[in-house]
């Protein structure tokens, strides 16, 4: 029986609520029980053509030639598209905030670094003839090492995964290599705890498996437009990644989202769209483009693996003085979401307890698996799971009830957290003694007489001192010689910066990288090749003779206006940019 305990949270809301708490009927609930719900994939197009991706065999290897001949004269096929056709063939999701580097292509050019990586494009008329097709068509691989472990990643000396990160970390700000979190003297904490429980914690990927499968359609539309149809979660997230690749105005493409037949995060990727439009772009038609279920299975973006390591400092009655973590996000070869889930995670400790000393290493890996993404809480689901857990075993360890473990480090409102934040409206106790209540657990009286609104502030508001490490730099604590050069004064909200950090970490003793490879240039259409389906008249597209690979791309015409090369690619209203679509 559900029951809402509005009791435990009066101070945070009144009861005028028109929704919470009662039963209400989803908007598209008559559609989904009477079968009548639209998707994506339920819009017909005349001419439709198929789309079907030629994917890596191997999980680390150099491409030393790519022959499509025979796909090419196949019954039925339209287009082949490679690197060199995706006109700015590198991307990473989060470039459209400012934050990360380009460096997934859209089909692989020189080197593919994980299984099932997309090579070459094939568009036929038909789905089977999409697949005799591709089973057409051959590349030459050196296989090269690869690397499924994440600490042995960071190793010096282990393969490079990522030539955009060549230290197969994430670089935050392009400088650190990993997210961090200080508050307190950890060291010193645990010099004068009774009780040290330490143990390691291993989640592994977790494949999102939704009824449909990532897909999407795109056709020429009217006044050079292009519709496109997703199952796309985050559209305009979609819409920006597909103008930034494609190199389009935004106002040119028209995405139509709908019905999503599950995705629990694992369609915010983009997967298809591109592909789909550019296809579209290339023959003048409709291109449908969606995953098999074999390819959703193994190669949609799962929720990234993560290792955790917990050290926890505990007194004698319970009370926890000390907690160090050091945890591994495994983006997979490219970085996607990683690099933000890491950043939720180190925002997220040290859970809900109010534990005076704390410090927190959070990595961002790259491996020769599948890229990963976000799923249902990532970034902090997989460390609840560790820090719960970990709580279990601190009880053990001080013999103590695991409920009343929790209830006597809990948050309390008006406390200090470790990111130097007030605690309000915590409700840990009330759910702890509410759940014991339910399940029978018996509880001593003290235990139950603890609310979250009292016993916080005081001397547990206070910002404890915080050494900073030597020179205020950031790296890894195993590369780390120098003392401790300063102590934050208690109470400091913030770490003076009286010297430019300096990158410390696993850059120490690596090899120099190679340079990041040159992608091939951009090939439009050429004018040999003219659209088999107009859905207006439209000007042909400029004639231009045949290039090799390797040759530089046609001059083209100036712009009337100058350009403005942003990070996050194409021009469309942001309120983060100022752009506005025109």
């Amino acid at each position: 029986m559900l029951e809402f305990r509005k009791d435990l949270f009066a101070a945070e809301r009144d009861d005028n609520l028109n929704i919470v708490g009662k039963g209400a009927q989803r908007q598209d609930m008559p559609g989904h029980v009477t079968g009548r719900s639209p998707f994506f994939d339920d819009h017909a197009f005349e001419g439709l053509l198929h789309l079907k991706v030629v994917r890596s065999p191997h999980h680390h290897a150099r491409i030393r030639a790519i022959d499509t001949t025979a796909a090419e004269r196949a019954p039925g096929v339209k287009r082949i598209l490679r690197g060199a056709d995706v006109p700015l063939n590198k991307n990473t999701l989060l470039s459209l905030i400012n934050f990360g580097k380009d460096d997934e292509p859209t089909l692989a050019v020189s080197k593919v670094s994980y299984k099932g990586e997309p090579v070459v494009a094939i568009i036929a008329e038909t789905e089977q003839q999409a697949l005799a097709a591709r089973a057409l068509v051959r590349v030459d691989y050196d296989v090269l090492p690869h690397v499924f472990d994440v600490e042995e990643a960071l190793k010096p000396g282990a393969p490079v995964v990522n030539e955009t990160y060549p230290n197969n970390y994430f670089e935050y700000h392009d400088r650190y290599d990993h997210s961090k979190l200080r508050f307190g003297d950890v060291d010193r904490a645990f010099a004068t705890a009774d009780f040290i429980v330490d143990d390691r914690y291993q989640m592994s990927p977790i494949e999102h498996a939704p009824t449909e499968t990532n897909g999407s359609i795109a056709a020429p539309e009217q006044n050079d437009r292009f519709v496109v149809h997703s199952c796309a979660q985050g559209l305009f997230f979609s819409l920006g990644t597909a103008a930034k690749i494609l190199k389009l105005e935004s106002n040119r493409l028209h995405f139509i989202g709908g019905t999503v037949g599950g995705g629990f995060g694992g369609k915010v990727d983009s997967l298809t769209e591109p592909l789909s439009i550019l296809g579209a772009m290339m023959t003048g038609q409709p291109v449908r483009y969606v995953l098999d279920r074999e390819e959703e299975m193994l190669y949609g973006s799962p929720r990234g693996a993560e290792r955790i390591y917990i050290k926890d400092g505990i007194l004698r009655d319970g009370r926890i003085v000390a907690r160090r973590i050091r945890s591994y996000f495994d983006a997979g070869a490219y970085t996607r979401l990683s690099s933000y889930a890491a950043i939720k995670c180190t925002a997220h400790l040290p859970g809900p307890y109010t534990i005076p000393n704390v410090s927190a290493d959070i990595y961002v890996a790259y491996t020769n698996r599948c890229p990963s993404t976000a799923m249902r809480g990532f970034g902090i689901t997989a460390v609840d799971f560790a820090l719960e857990v970990h709580m279990d075993k601190g009880a053990e360890a001080c013999g103590m009830d695991p409920m009343e473990f929790r209830i006597l480090n809990a948050y309390r409102d008006e406390d200090m957290k470790a990111h130097r934040r007030v605690a309000k409206n915590t409700a840990l106790i009330e759910c702890v003694q509410v759940v014991a209540e339910k399940a029978g657990w018996p509880l001593s009286d003290e235990a139950r007489r603890q609310s979250s609104l009292t016993g916080g502030g005081g001397a547990r508001a206070l910002i404890p001192a915080t050494p900073i490490d030597d020179n205020g730099r950031i790296g890894r604590p195993e590369t780390r010689t120098g003392p401790a050069t300063e102590t934050l004064p208690a109470g400091a909200m913030r770490i003076p910066m009286t010297k430019q950090p300096i990158m410390e970490g696993s850059a120490e003793a690596r090899p120099t990288p190679a340079a990041v490879p040159q992608y091939e240039p951009y090939r439009p259409t050429p004018a040999s090749m003219p659209p088999a389906y107009q859905p207006m008249p439209a000007a042909p597209p400029p004639a231009m003779p045949p290039t090799a690979a390797t040759a530089p791309p046609p001059a083209a015409a100036p712009a009337p206006a100058p350009a403005q090369p942003t990070q996050h690619g194409a021009v469309r209203f942001s309120s983060v940019f100022g752009t506005r679509r025109r």
